[in-house]
């Protein structure tokens, strides 16, 4: 079974839940999802995975730049520093994803909303969307799967 398959028979068994459950919301946020774009961003462009909880990345790019990578099922994820270089997916329940953005950290930053109370500044999906499309191809991770 590949990542794809795997990602679709998480929702299968959330969609489940949903309907024996009514009300009540199992969604794949937190570690899971964060865990998956992990793992999708190491093999389709080739980063190092640094050790877990590592202050503001989460891998290492083979030219040596440091990544926070972000994956979400919503429209908006949450940053807790400005990264080096920041590589948003977005995981659909049908196991596809897609980039959402894939550039310097920087420019986002200084788009995200205020510090909420969690020390996390909010920026929509929308936004980093926009962004991509001002950023460079020589600032973006090459894919290579």
């Amino acid at each position: 079974m590949d990542l794809s398959e795997k990602i679709r028979a998480l929702y299968a068994i959330v969609n489940d839940l949903e309907t024996a459950y009514p009300g009540r919301r199992f969604t794949l946020d937190g570690h899971m999802i964060g865990s998956i774009g992990e793992v999708i961003a190491t093999e389709a462009f080739g980063l190092n995975l640094l050790p877990n909880s590592t202050p503001e990345h989460d891998a290492t790019a083979c030219d040596g730049r440091l990544v926070q990578i972000k994956a979400t099922q919503r429209d908006r994820i949450a940053l807790s520093a400005c990264p080096e270089h920041l590589l948003v997916l977005r995981i659909d329940e049908n196991g596809s994803w897609y980039v959402v953005y894939n550039g310097p950290g920087k420019p986002a930053w200084e788009r995200a909303g205020k510090i909420q109370k969690n020390g996390q500044r909010p920026i929509r999906l929308s936004i980093l969307e926009s962004l991509m499309t001002k950023t460079d191809e020589r600032d973006q991770l090459i894919r290579v799967k």
